[in-house]
């Protein structure tokens, strides 16, 4: 398994999703669609070479502690989202009260 501390994950805004960098190659992408003061994910993808080495988890955490910095709710619309925020209930609280029953 890859170390956290190697797996940046870094916003773009333009592009409409997270992504995570791994030895400075594009491992993983969480998209989004950003409305005011919440944020809907839509899609994860891992890259095959990086799966099965912590990107997709530090992907999502990445994404969501970004989420609570900015102080938007969340709507987990994506499966690989959702299913995170209910293994880590860290982040339950970040879910937007309408999706209550989702995450």
């Amino acid at each position: 398994m890859t170390s956290e501390s190697e797996i940046q994950v870094v916003d773009r805004p333009e592009a409409g999703r997270f992504e995570a960098l791994l030895d400075g190659r594009l491992a993983g992408v969480a998209e989004y669609r950003l409305a005011p003061g919440v944020i809907t994910f839509v899609r994860t993808e891992v890259g095959p070479a990086f799966e099965g080495r912590g990107v997709g988890g530090r992907l999502a955490a990445g994404a969501l502690d970004e989420a609570r910095a900015r102080g938007l709710s969340v709507r987990p619309r994506c499966p690989f989202i959702n299913g995170f925020i209910r293994r880590h209930p860290e982040y339950a609280d970040l879910v937007d009260p309408a999706d209550s029953g989702d995450a």
